[in-house]
C-alpha cells in the first residue's frame, strides 16, 4: 500500500550548525514528489531523515497516521534507489531483485512470482541470469529500481538516481521511472539538482535553498508563475531585467528601458504604484518583431539547435544582454550584428520586488 508523508517543523543539526529549521511538508499518497535544489540546500539530508538514516533534532515525521521519528529504518517499509545503484556485484540480476523478498522470508513460490513480475515490469527479464558487471548503467539502475519495488514498500525514496548516466540514458530512464511509478502508484520522494529532470517526472516539486522550501507546486506552476526570483532563475532559463512600474492614466506600466514600456494587466492590485522591480522574461517570451516596433537590439551570436535557434543579443538602450529563443526558420539564421526589434508576450512576464523575494503578478500558486 501507499501512504502520505507529513513533516511538521523538521529540524536537522550537525553540531552547532542548523541545516534545516522548521521545515513542514505534506506529500500526497501515490504522488511523485521531487525535492529540487542546488548542492548543499538540504534535499538529501531531508530524504535521509525520512529514511531514518539521519537523526531528527526537532519536529515530527509521519507515514499516514504513524509517527516514524524513532522507528528503525528497517521497519519503515521503504524502498531506496541510490545514484551509485548499490546492487550486489556477486549476485545475478534475478538474485538481486529477489534479495529483499528472501530477507523477509517469503515462500519460494511468492519470491519466484513477484521477482518474475518485476523483472518483466522493468524489462530486464531477458538478462536475469547476468551478473551486474555485464550490464550497462541504465540496466543496473533498472535492477536497482526493481529490487526496491519488489518488496512493495509504502514509500519509494530516490537520491539522484540518474546522475551517473549519460545524457541519452538519463532521458530514457526518467521516462521509465515516471511510467513505472504511475503503474505501481507508490508514494515517491525523488531528489535531484537537475531542473529538467524534475520537470519531466514530477507531479509536484519543492524547490529548496539553504534548508528552506522556496516554492511547492506543479512543474507548470513553478515555471510560469515562480514565487520568487530564485525559483524563476533555477527553474528553466530566464532573463532578469532591472525595470520600474509607473502608473500612467491609472494603469500600471512596466518600463524596461528608457524607450520601451508596456502596460501590465497582471499586476496584483496592492502593487499598482510607482516602484523599482525586477522583470523575468523567459527567452521564448521575446518575439522578433515583424512591424518594426519594440525593444532595439543587436544580435551578438546564435546557436542552432534544430527546432529552435537561440540568439544572444544586447539591448541598444542599456546594453543589457538577453537570450531570445525563436522557432528555427527554413530561410536561415539572422547574422551577428543584425539590428532587430523585440516585443514581449506581456501576459507571461513575471515581476518581482527589487530584492527578488516576492512575485507581484496574479496567479502564483504556492502550496507551502
Amino acid at each position: 500500500m501507499s501512504v502520505n508523508i507529513k513533516i511538521k517543523d523538521a529540524v536537522k543539526k550537525y553540531g552547532q550548525n542548523t541545516v534545516i529549521s522548521g521545515l513542514s511538508l505534506d506529500i500526497r499518497e501515490g504522488e511523485l514528489f521531487t525535492l529540487l535544489g542546488p548542492s548543499g540546500c538540504g534535499k538529501t539530508t531531508l530524504l535521509r531523515m525520512i529514511a531514518g538514516f539521519n537523526s531528527i533534532e526537532g519536529g515530527d515525521f509521519y507515514f499516514g497516521d504513524t509517527r516514524i521519528n524513532d522507528m528503525d529504518p528497517g521497519k519503515r517499509n521503504i524502498g531506496m534507489v541510490f545514484q551509485n545503484y548499490a546492487i550486489f556485484p556477486h549476485l545475478s540480476v534475478k538474485e538481486n531483485v529477489a534479495f529483499g523478498l528472501k530477507n523477509r522470508k517469503y515462500s519460494k513460490e511468492k519470491i519466484e512470482t513477484d521477482t518474475e513480475h518485476f523483472l518483466k515490469l522493468m524489462q530486464i527479464d531477458s538478462y536475469k541470469d547476468r551478473m551486474p558487471e555485464k550490464l550497462s548503467g541504465g540496466q543496473q539502475q533498472r535492477v536497482a529500481l526493481a529490487r526496491a519495488l519488489v518488496i512493495k514498500p509504502d514509500v519509494l525514496l530516490m537520491d539522484e538516481p540518474l546522475s551517473n548516466l549519460d545524457a541519452k540514458l538519463r532521458v530514457e530512464m526518467r521516462t521509465v521511472i515516471k511510467d513505472i511509478q504511475n503503474e505501481v502508484g507508490i508514494t515517491t520522494v525523488y531528489v535531484t539538482h537537475d531542473q529538467e529532470e524534475a520537470m519531466a517526472i514530477s507531479d509536484r516539486i519543492a524547490v529548496m535553498k539553504d534548508g528552506f522550501i522556496q516554492h511547492i507546486g506543479s512543474p507548470k506552476d513553478l515555471y510560469h508563475r515562480p514565487s520568487n526570483l530564485f525559483v524563476a532563475t533555477f527553474i528553466g532559463r530566464t532573463n532578469i531585467l532591472e525595470a520600474t512600474i509607473k502608473i500612467k492614466n491609472d494603469k500600471p506600466t512596466l518600463q524596461l528601458t528608457e524607450n520601451y514600456e508596456i502596460t501590465i494587466d497582471t499586476l496584483r492590485p496592492e502593487y499598482t504604484k510607482d516602484m523599482n522591480v525586477k522583470a523575468s522574461i523567459r527567452p521564448e517570451e521575446f518575439v522578433i518583431s515583424d512591424n518594426g516596433t519594440g525593444l532595439d537590439a543587436i544580435i551578438d551570436s546564435s546557436i542552432f539547435l534544430g527546432l529552435n535557434t537561440h540568439y544572444f543579443v544586447h539591448l541598444v538602450d542599456n546594453n543589457e544582454r538577453v537570450e531570445v529563443i525563436q522557432e528555427s526558420s527554413i530561410d536561415g539564421i539572422l547574422a551577428p550584428k543584425s539590428h532587430i526589434k523585440l516585443n514581449v508576450k506581456k501576459e507571461k512576464i513575471n515581476i518581482f520586488t527589487e530584492d527578488g523575494t516576492e512575485n507581484l503578478v496574479v496567479g502564483v500558486r504556492d502550496e507551502k
